[in-house]
């Protein structure tokens, strides 16, 4: 069969490079795809994610299976129910699912009403109505853009007056555009973040292991958020009672509170969560595969992944069967300036093979068609397995110490928590 990854990323080239694994897919198409990913045989469509009705000609066209939607802003303009409509098959969620994600203010309301443990919060519309909240709950303190915000319209406030400025650019400023019309301000939580994923559809669902991605730019969790910097899994140092109650307590009831609600779940469902004193509670929800996590978790895959996606939305119990040893680590390498300004055009190390797999993000052919340039903010990730994480790292930091990373950046720390730990 023939099959279409909606996307660009280097999440979307792990999905589409296992999915090309199993023996019963022909081809896979990535609109638009970035060029790094011909090299592992994938093939490149240029069409936008936005163009629906393009992608919806190309599948019919070509007579794709089903289609595997990528990206948040995709699903929260519909592109799934679009499909659909067309007749054809993707897997994610429909708009009104998907607005787990790309209505943080709608999240909270679901968590609340199906009693799903999270942080006290507030949303407002209203700047001096914001602002008068912070000041009475003092920080530090968490400002986030109510919409979709590339990842950035989370702003952790150590003081009022830095929580205030945050609204204030959200609420007056525009600074997010109408994902910024209403922010959602939440307690800060203490405690270790991890990354929970689930196949779902309805109300069956099955858990993928645990992640721990790194969301700020440099060592030591310092300066400004990114859409992740590196991240590996398992995360050893979590408990298993610990996985089980963040499935009975989180998973379970939120996939049957979309069902009561009238959306049920299609797709993957990412659980961002913090490990409190009273346990598990929920930081936020992903309508989709997390970046970098993906390029992690999809290699632990020892089953047929497109045959689990075609069971999964034929509503028949997929067989998914995961690694049990070691770790799988990766560490992203990124344009300097990221995540503010960047430059493009820098030469890119050749692709490694073998132990050390290279997944790109923002990468894209010179005039010649045969050198790699960087095209984007976070430019690749180089994923391994190993027996643990301190192998792990070892093996990634000595391969990028022989690469020329000039005009690039990375992070020399990924993983350490749990090596700490």
């Amino acid at each position: 069969m023939k099959l279409l990854v909606v996307g660009s990323g280097g999440r979307e080239h792990a999905i589409a490079k296992k999915l090309l694994e199993s023996p019963n897919v022909e081809q896979v198409f990535v609109a638009p795809g970035n060029d790094g990913m011909t090299l592992d045989g994938l093939f490149l469509v240029n069409i936008g994610i936005s163009e629906h009705s393009s992608l919806i000609d190309f599948a019919k066209e070509h007579q794709i299976a089903w289609t595997f939607v990528g990206p948040d802003d995709a699903l929260a303009a519909g592109i799934v129910d679009e499909f659909n409509q067309a007749g054809l098959k993707a897997f994610g969620p429909s708009k009104l699912a998907a607005e787990l994600e790309w209505s943080k203010d709608f999240a909270k309301q679901i968590m609340v009403k199906y009693g799903i443990p999270t942080a006290a919060f507030g949303t407002f519309a209203d700047f001096e109505e914001a602002k008068a909240y912070i000041e009475e709950q003092g920080a530090p303190i968490v400002v986030k853009a109510d919409g979709l915000a590339l990842g950035k319209g989370v702003v952790v406030a150590e003081t009022v007056e830095e929580a205030v400025e945050a609204a204030r650019e959200m609420l007056l400023d525009n600074r997010f555009g109408d994902a910024g019309a209403r922010v959602v301000i939440e307690e800060f939580l203490e405690g270790e973040e991890f990354s929970l994923f689930a196949f779902a559809n309805g109300d069956q669902y099955y858990i993928m292991p645990t992640a721990q991605d790194h969301k700020r730019a440099y060592d030591g969790d310092k300066g400004p958020n990114t859409g992740g910097m590196g991240a590996y899994a398992p995360v050893p140092h979590l408990p298993q009672s610990l996985v089980d109650k963040a499935v009975a307590t989180i998973v379970e009831p939120v996939l049957k509170g979309m069902i009561a609600e009238g959306r049920p779940y299609l797709g993957i469902l990412y659980c961002g969560l913090i490990v409190t004193a009273e346990g598990p509670k929920v930081i936020e929800f992903n309508a989709r595969f997390g970046d970098p996590e993906t390029q992690i978790i999809l290699p632990r895959l020892r089953s047929d992944f497109a045959q689990n996606i075609t069971d999964i939305l034929n509503k028949q119990t997929p067989d998914i069967q995961w690694q049990e040893d070691g770790v799988t680590l990766g560490v992203v390498v990124a344009s300097n300036g990221y995540p503010l300004d960047y430059d493009k055009g820098v030469a890119l190390p050749a692709k490694t093979d073998g132990a050390i797999t290279t997944y790109y993000a923002g990468a894209k052919f010179d005039e010649n068609g045969k050198a790699l340039l960087s095209n984007g903010g976070r430019v690749y990730m180089l994923v391994t397995t190993a027996d643990t994480v301190s192998a792990a790292q070892d093996n990634i930091y000595t391969e990028l110490a022989k690469q020329d990373t000039q005009g690039l950046f990375y992070r020399k720390d990924i993983g350490s928590k749990a090596v700490k730990s």
